[in-house]
């Protein structure tokens, strides 16, 4: 996944502070899973992670079959994974004019973006991969979980795990923010 490059706050700034709001959705029935313990936990890592302001997350629990696609079509990879992050820039949309895209009409004003949320983007999870690599890495269902919001929350941050500096980094920033929100975790994932 190409990532943006790790920033370590999020902040609009002026009228709009407001608050960051998380929206959770269930969309599988494989595996039971606690919607509002899982945006709580995504509350607080956003907050850990200095996100302030008006900011949206979305945070996704789908099936099998969506987790297959949506990592083919975006990832170009075939078969399932645990988490996909979809980071959003929050760069104003285009105004949907063409060809031009120049600007919102003759009787509006461009909107001013610090009245505007930073939509941070989507992590995506599937309860049914968790649960089968649960065993072997984290330990426990609910462990992976955990594991998975913290860990698909720093890539929409910007965090990567592609180079071993980078790597030990996010891994230390997960075992910080897991022992901090969640609590210690059956098994050690992060073991060789």
């Amino acid at each position: 996944m190409t990532l943006r490059p790790f920033r370590p706050s999020y902040r609009r700034r002026g009228a709009g502070e407001g608050v960051v709001t998380v929206f959770v959705a269930d969309e599988q029935n494989d595996q039971p899973v606690e919607v509002a313990r899982w945006g709580t936990l995504a509350e607080q890592v956003l907050a850990a992670e200095s996100v302030r302001g008006e900011a949206e997350l979305s945070l996704l629990f789908v099936d099998q079959e969506t987790i297959v696609s949506l990592n083919h079509d975006f990832m170009e990879v075939d078969g399932p994974t645990d988490v996909l992050s979809f980071p959003i820039d929050g760069e104003l949309a285009p105004s949907g004019r063409w060809p031009d895209e120049g600007g919102p009409g003759p009787d509006r004003e461009m909107p001013d973006l610090d009245d505007m949320p930073l939509l941070l983007g989507d992590v995506v999870i599937c309860p049914a991969i968790a649960a089968a690599n649960a065993p072997g890495h984290a330990g426990a269902f609910d462990d992976e979980i955990a594991l998975l919001v913290v860990h698909g929350i720093l890539h929409l941050l910007g965090r990567d795990h592609a180079e071993p500096a980078e790597a030990a980094a996010m891994q230390g920033r997960e075992r910080e923010l897991l022992d901090q929100f969640y609590g210690p975790l059956a098994r050690d994932p992060w073991a060789p």
